[in-house]
């Protein structure tokens, strides 16, 4: 903390005039990275899928940061039609101001059974990368010259396997092999759209850039979305995150540190230092093969686009 922002990381300094775009903002990792960018200046646009949570996240980030700059925005991830809206209404909002950080937090984790959202896309894969894609091919025009999207990832990402023949889990499915899927997805992107970026970009001495971070093992209600209330399986996890997970403010830190660090280049990947990368300062971390795969890289790309209908222009 600093003596004049608290309840803030040491190292995250002051970011007046900047526009940061979170979706996922209304609970966990993104409503305290939200609450920590509101805390030094930066306007914060809560993209989120209920405006009634993403109300009451705005009164309480007001309510630890008075005076701070909040917007909401409705956006569904699960349907392209509400990723179309939601984006139009960010360029309404935001008229002649451009994104700064355009952080792509929001995600669902391990559906015990295979659900599909509204344009029939496995859930997993269509919310967190699929929609995720759209979303930021949506805005990217309005991205700043030093912009960075912010993709969070997950270590659940080393279990993941691209199954480029069933994609969408029409075959088989499992929850978890799915959502590794999902994080694997992540780390794709972020590595197709930085390379894209880089060429776009070329003659800028500071271009737009892609990165990825993961919150290691944070508590949150991500872990017990799926699961019936007082169920063993309910039971188990809150535990878990009682007992080892760090906090939600923790496991937020590595998005903030890969939003906003000078250190961070493109195409990195911020996590926490310590223990497999479960908790702790955030730092760079490593990534499987296949998540640097260029061949994967440009496989979903491809496939993306197919499936979202957005397409680099």
């Amino acid at each position: 903390m600093t003596a004049t922002t608290p309840d803030v990381p040491i190292w995250l300094t002051r970011q007046d005039g900047r526009v940061a775009v979170i979706t996922g903002a209304n609970s966990g990792i993104g409503w305290e990275a939200a609450r920590m960018l509101a805390a030094v200046g930066t306007r914060v646009v809560l993209a989120c899928r209920r405006p009634d949570a993403a109300q009451e996240a705005v009164d309480r980030i007001r309510t630890r940061v008075p005076g701070a700059q909040l917007d909401v925005v409705q956006v569904d991830l699960g349907d392209l039609a509400s990723v179309a809206s939601g984006a139009q209404a960010v360029r309404e909002l935001l008229g002649e101001e451009r994104i700064d950080l355009l952080i792509n937090n929001a995600g669902v984790m391990a559906a015990p059974t295979r659900k599909l959202t509204a344009d029939a896309f496995e859930l997993q894969l269509g919310v967190n990368h699929l929609g995720h894609f759209a979303w930021t091919l949506d805005l990217l025009d309005l991205l700043a010259d030093n912009g960075r999207v912010v993709q969070v990832s997950s270590i659940a990402h080393r279990f993941g396997r691209m199954n480029f023949d069933d994609l969408l889990s029409l075959r088989s499915y499992n929850g978890w092999l799915a959502y590794g899927q999902s994080k694997l997805a992540n780390l794709l992107f972020v590595g197709a759209l930085d390379r894209r970026l880089a060429e776009r970009h070329a003659e800028l001495k500071r271009r737009p850039i892609a990165v990825a971070c993961h919150p290691g093992y944070a508590s949150t209600n991500l872990q017990t979305a799926f699961d019936d209330e007082g169920s063993i399986g309910e039971r188990v996890k809150r535990l878990g995150n009682a007992i080892i997970a760090q906090s939600a403010a923790a496991g937020a830190e590595p998005t903030v540190y890969a939003a906003v660090s000078e250190h961070v280049a493109g195409d990195d990947y911020v996590g926490p230092a310590n223990f497999f990368q479960m908790w702790g300062p955030p730092v760079k971390v490593g990534r499987t093969a296949a998540a640097s795969d260029a061949t994967s890289q440009e496989r979903l790309w491809e496939r993306s686009e197919e499936l979202t209908g957005r397409t680099w222009a």
